[in-house]
């Protein structure tokens, strides 16, 4: 009676192709590239916009982490749709899914992106979109050390309210050279979806800032057409330094403004052209502030009004890699290996209301490299200035190189190598190029040496733990070596001019799951060669957006 039941149950089964042995149940869902070769059609885009902690994960299934995930508003679902490249009825394309995933990954407030085929039939493939948040409010105080100089603040931001993208809040802010508060508000994703709204204000003791923008930039490879309108108001003292003291400072009054479009036949064999075209206003005013002391030269930079036609030209490649472990810590980063520049040309007429007619430039190249064994090396120059009747003025340029080799092993380490070189020609007393403990030769104080060219060497052993304490914090370290000097010029560091150079090592610390993404660095690095006037110590606590 058993077998004839149990041969009548498999008999149904057979015929029932809804019971547990569905045809096409078992057959794995094909890649998104054997899908494009097929020529899929998209069907159901699914959101899944997951919260800030995996409560499923038992690591991360406590009492705070629950308490986080519902005081947290999550990322709306249309938010996240509307940054999506792709839509329903239309052929799948690898290449648009995985440029949506880096522009998902670029928003602060998305900690992770899985863009995943769900199922697949009659040519149609529908896909997963999912997403995990980062914890968007910033309330605390800020605390970094540079050197010798304490950088301090307070503030309240939330980096996606309500669930918008929209970021809004207050700093108070405290370095050596103003403090102040400033209130912000914008949003990336605004009207179609692709346009940023942004506007600035700020308060300083030594002026006050406003910033205005309205912008629908080139925001993929594929983008037709961009345009833009900006404003920008700045009051403040600047200062001129020689060995880390200030030896002089005026008041700097700065306005600008400019309005664009641009057109691009999008993404071509691998290649993306782009043309734009615009008015440009900026104006430069200097006074002496009786309270301050002068510069040393008695001289002030000349007020300088520019009114004029620009036309900008920029060429990208589509060439990016996949990478962990370079720049952050156990987070997905991609490196533009493709070659881009943009080169910018103004013209300041003085039929427009200009002080003089002058040409302004501004040219940016960077290009990327790979090795075997996942080597990477990133170049990158630059090049500005402006032409008038008195030739070549206050011309800028320069040059930096990135060096990424990737040792693996228990530590999973990795060799950093960076080289850099800045000129300025024809500038005024405030074209100066610093170097110090604030800007890469953490063995000295902030600013020691002032000069019109700069040089720095340094090469970094990383290493990338896997401790994750309270699944928050991402830690890692570096043993570190810099080498540099800043010269030329009238402001040079009598007191030590030569090349100079530290050796150091300090903790990396990755705030996880944070919007802000920042890396804490805490350092200590020992110069080689100093003076007697300084530490023979440099102690830095600093945030960057990189290792």
């Amino acid at each position: 009676m058993c077998r004839v039941a149990g041969f009548w149950f498999a008999f149904v089964l057979s015929m029932n192709p809804a019971s547990a042995q569905e045809e096409g149940a078992s057959k794995p869902i094909p890649s998104f590239r054997e899908l494009e070769a097929a020529g899929a059609v998209i069907g159901e885009i699914r959101i899944d916009n997951q919260n800030i902690f995996n409560l499923e994960n038992p690591k991360e299934d406590y009492a705070l982490f629950r308490l986080a995930n519902k005081l947290h508003i999550r990322t709306r679902p249309d938010t996240i749709r509307r940054a999506l490249l792709f839509n329903s009825g239309e052929s799948l394309s690898v290449r648009l899914i995985e440029e949506t995933e880096r522009l998902l990954r670029s928003n602060h407030y998305i900690y992770d992106v899985h863009i995943q085929p769900v199922a697949y039939h009659d040519g149609i493939v529908d896909i997963e979109v999912a997403t995990r948040d980062t914890w968007t409010i910033n309330l605390g105080i800020k605390f970094s050390r540079g050197g010798g100089s304490n950088t301090t603040g307070l503030g309240l931001s939330d980096q996606n309210f309500l669930g918008t993208g929209i970021a809004v809040g207050v700093d108070k802010t405290s370095d050596v050279d103003r403090t102040g508060r400033e209130f912000f508000i914008s949003r990336n994703n605004a009207l179609d979806g692709w346009t940023t709204v942004e506007y600035r204000h700020a308060n300083f003791d030594d002026g006050t800032a406003n910033t205005f923008k309205l912008d629908r930039p080139f925001y993929a490879l594929d983008t037709r057409w961009a345009a833009g309108i900006s404003a920008k108001t700045n009051s403040r003292i600047d200062s001129i330094y020689d060995a880390s003291n200030i030896i002089g400072q005026y008041r700097h009054n700065f306005d600008s403004a400019d309005v664009y479009g641009g057109w691009s036949r999008g993404l071509v064999n691998g290649w993306t052209h782009r043309y734009s075209a615009g008015i440009q206003y900026q104006n430069d005013s200097y006074s002496i502030d009786p309270a301050l002391p002068p510069p040393p030269s008695g001289q002030l930079p000349p007020d300088l009004k520019q009114v004029g036609p620009f036309l900008r030209y920029e060429a990208v490649q589509d060439d990016y890699l996949k990478v962990k472990n370079r720049n952050l810590i156990e987070r997905v980063e991609y490196f533009a290996l493709g070659f881009r520049s943009q080169l910018q040309l103004g013209h300041a007429m003085t039929s427009l209301g200009s002080t003089r007619e002058l040409w302004n430039y501004n040219a940016e190249v960077s290009d990327g490299m790979a090795f075997s064994r996942n080597r990477n090396l990133l170049l990158s120059a630059y090049a500005k200035g402006q032409y008038g009747s008195n030739g070549g003025e206050r011309q800028f340029s320069g040059a930096k190189a990135n060096y990424y080799q990737p040792q693996g092993g228990q530590w999973n380490g990795l060799l950093f190598a960076s080289a850099s070189f800045d000129t300025v020609n024809n500038g005024n007393d405030a074209d100066q190029l610093y170097l110090g403990g604030d800007n890469g030769l953490r063995g000295y104080p902030l600013r020691y040496q002032t000069g019109t060219n700069r040089a720095l060497f340094s090469v970094e052993q990383r290493a990338y733990t896997d401790w994750f304490p309270f699944r928050l914090f991402r830690v890692g370290g570096a043993v570190f070596y810099d080498y540099g000097r800043a010269w030329g010029g009238v402001n040079q560091n009598a007191a030590n001019p030569g090349w100079l150079s530290d050796i150091g090592f300090g903790l990396r610390i990755l705030n996880d799951r944070s919007a802000t993404g920042r890396v804490t660095h805490i350092d200590l690095a020992f110069p080689l060669n100093h003076d007697p006037a300084i530490k023979s110590w440099q102690f830095l606590v600093k945030t960057y957006l990189t290792f």
